[in-house]
């Protein structure tokens, strides 16, 4: 445990530097963008692996295996319904898979296999044919094939190790796509450009840099996307235009924010996080708590039962007083961090302190706790 103090000075007025051009990380518009329509679509399916070594479902704990073990038999002619069975070898899961953009059918795609009952690994099964349905419940592919398990568990009667998850398993283009997503790319009249993170500045910097170097109408629509006209020289080659638009270069802006990670300690801080005039006192607080067993054992000829005892030993030590730093007005993330850590902050104590810094108001930023 540890403690620590917070002392605000009045807050100045925070100065904001000029933005330095040269100082900017720039990246392809690729990389922090894509064009409405150019996306992967989520595909799930319902099926049975086989050929488990003992590890399967227990079919008394798990209904939907047998039911589906038993109608899968039906339609293969054998009838199952008034048979006791007790199955080991045979486990239920969910497949997923993406079926990426433009998709031709009778491509092939990876999928992933995870447990839906009891069972304890998935290694050496076989899928057997699942169909892989889309949100509009149409089935765009049919998953079959072996089992590659990420994990395995080994043990015996003394101890187990388990590594990875065993029941979760992946199979290599384990899926044939039989059905194409209905959009036809070459037939637009214009692009949309959406961002992976929405910013005002970003967006109108992807716009700038694609007007100077195409001449076209492009125009921010909102705060992540763009519209771009297509220009007379690219309508039967829509490929070529997008090329050239994703390997333009533009500096992305980025909101100031902390993220914090209090389970791991992990604490990002963005590079323009401002604080004000701010003092910061750090101290620590140990407590241990040690429970000592102690055995009383009776003279063998005395009688009487042997008895355990507990003693609880408490000990407390409040360190020392803590140094204290004082941070400037419009102070960076660098003097932020140099600060800090000069008086022994751990990470887990700066979560707490940019916590308090912020309630008071000091910490010009987002902070965001995952």
């Amino acid at each position: 445990m540890f403690g620590f103090f917070l002392f605000v000075a009045p807050i100045e007025a925070v100065h904001v530097a000029p933005r330095v051009t040269n100082n900017q990380v720039s990246t392809r518009i690729k990389d922090v963008a894509f064009f409405d329509g150019v996306r992967e679509n989520q595909l799930i399916g319902y099926g049975i692996v086989v050929g488990l070594n003992g590890t399967g479902d227990s079919l008394s704990s798990s209904p939907f295996t047998k039911e589906s073990l038993i109608s899968m038999l039906e339609r293969l002619g054998i009838n199952t319904r008034n048979i006791n069975m007790d199955a080991k070898n045979v486990a239920a899961v969910m497949v997923t898979a993406n079926l990426p953009p433009f998709g031709r059918q009778g491509a092939t795609i990876d999928v992933n296999a995870s447990s839906l009952g009891s069972a304890k690994s998935l290694l050496g099964g076989t899928l057997l044919v699942t169909p892989l349905y889309g949100a509009d419940g149409q089935v765009y592919a049919v998953a079959q094939g072996a089992v590659a398990a990420i994990g395995y568990t080994v043990g015996g009667q003394g101890a187990t190790q388990t590594k990875g998850v065993p029941t979760n398993a992946r199979i290599a283009n384990g899926a044939i796509i039989e059905r194409e997503m209905d959009f036809q790319f070459g037939d637009q009249n214009f692009l949309r450009l959406s961002l992976r993170n929405p910013d005002f500045t970003t967006i109108k910097r992807v716009s700038e840099v694609i007007n100077a170097q195409l001449g076209t109408n492009t125009h921010p629509i909102d705060v992540g996307t763009l519209h771009i006209d297509i220009p007379v020289g690219y309508k039967d080659n829509l490929v070529a235009l997008i090329t050239q638009i994703e390997q333009l270069e533009v500096a992305p802006d980025q909101r100031a924010r902390v993220l914090m990670d209090a389970a791991s300690g992990i604490v990002v801080i963005g590079e323009n996080v401002k604080i004000s005039k701010v003092a910061v006192a750090h101290g620590s607080l140990t407590i241990q708590v040690k429970d000592n067993q102690d055995v009383s054992q009776p003279n063998s000829f005395g009688g009487g039962n042997t008895q355990t005892t507990t003693n609880t030993e408490i000990s407390v030590n409040e360190g020392s007083t803590g140094n204290m730093v004082m941070l400037e007005s419009g102070a960076t993330l660098q003097n932020l961090i140099d600060s800090l850590n000069a008086i022994g902050v751990t990470p887990r104590d700066l979560i707490a302190i940019l916590q308090v810094i912020k309630a008071a108001g000091a910490l010009h930023a987002d902070l965001e706790m995952l």
